[in-house]
């Protein structure tokens, strides 16, 4: 395993703060799912670590990564950091000082690639779930019997990290319910760094069975959330989402859907079609989305299609897509 470098110079950040652009209306695009874009590169996502491993093993896939959605016409990178945890860096033998280098790897990375075009793209470092650093599905149940005062113990040092890495903005994305939207909040609330708060839902209810006007108020008031959503659902749950969200926050509605393919645990793979339709993105936005994306399943190819259909982007082909993972 590499020790942590950094990628080489980190581009300038954007012209104007993300906050100040969707603020004023814009509608953003969103990148789509980082591992199926690995997997699709030829990348072993089968680790505890997900696609943060290569962050130590393989930066320059993860880079590349990036750079297809940029062609695609995304405007706003989420790093790499969504499954990276210190205790799951130090079972993997990797120090507390080199894992902060490889959280602040990921932003630099996200960086680069943002860089490497005459337009603004912005990066989100991405705090995903305590469940997701446990990797066993817990994102998807919530409840995971901690106190909100142990989950801002859990989230402090990776929130730490990437704030100190310089991103645009924090995604605390794929929450499953209030408890851990509450600790995100406070902790992040301690960096000064603008956040979006987007939940994973199923059937108008986060995943733990909370009504979503109800944890969607936790960041009506909190002026650090530039918007909140939903990500990582199917996509027909994202609808009656965004206006739940515009109507209980105020704010701009974040909105980044799988492709709609279930995960068959039992056979091992992905089953049914996928439904993600670009040509949603014109009834979100009306909605009140602002910043418009892909999760698991949904590559390059989509985003450039959802690009032009918000009209914007700036995308010059479409990367590669396939594969499996989010």
């Amino acid at each position: 395993m590499s020790p942590a470098r950094a990628p080489g110079p980190a581009a300038g950040a954007p012209s104007r703060p993300l906050g100040a652009v969707l603020a004023e209306g814009r509608a953003l695009v969103l990148d789509g799912g980082l591992s199926n874009q690995l997997e699709a590169q030829g990348c072993d996502l089968s680790d505890a670590l997900w696609s943060a491993r290569l962050l130590a093993d393989g930066p320059e896939q993860i880079g590349a990564a990036h750079a297809a959605y940029v062609r695609a016409g995304a405007q706003v990178l989420i790093t790499a950091s969504y499954q990276a945890g210190f205790e799951g860096f130090a079972r993997r033998g990797i120090g507390r000082a080199e894992a902060a280098g490889l959280f602040a790897r990921s932003v630099e990375l996200a960086r680069r690639a943002a860089g490497a075009v005459e337009r603004d793209v912005w990066v989100a470092a991405s705090v995903g779930p305590y469940g997701a650093v446990t990797a066993d599905g817990a994102e998807y149940r919530g409840r995971y019997g901690l106190t909100v005062r142990e989950l801002e113990r859990f989230h402090r040092p990776r929130i730490e990290a990437l704030a100190a890495a310089g991103p645009d903005a924090l995604a605390l994305e794929t929450v499953p319910d209030m408890d851990e939207a509450e600790a995100l909040l406070r902790v992040a609330g301690e960096c000064g760094l603008p956040v979006w708060l987007s939940y994973t839902v199923a059937g108008g209810r986060t995943r733990a069975g909370q009504p979503l006007d109800e944890a969607f108020a936790l960041a009506a008031g909190c002026g650090q959330v530039i918007a909140a959503g939903v990500n990582c659902c199917d996509p027909a749950d994202a609808d009656a989402a965004v206006r739940t969200a515009a109507e209980a926050t105020g704010k701009p509605v974040v909105v980044y859907p799988n492709s709609g393919e279930r995960w068959d645990a039992a056979a091992g793979c992905w089953a049914g079609g996928a439904t993600f339709d670009p040509g949603r993105a014109a009834a979100w936005r009306e909605a009140g989305a602002r910043l418009v994306g892909g999760c698991c399943r949904v590559g390059p190819a989509t985003i450039a299609e959802l690009a032009t259909a918000l009209g914007g982007g700036g995308g010059t082909g479409a990367g590669g897509e396939g594969g499996a993972g989010g």
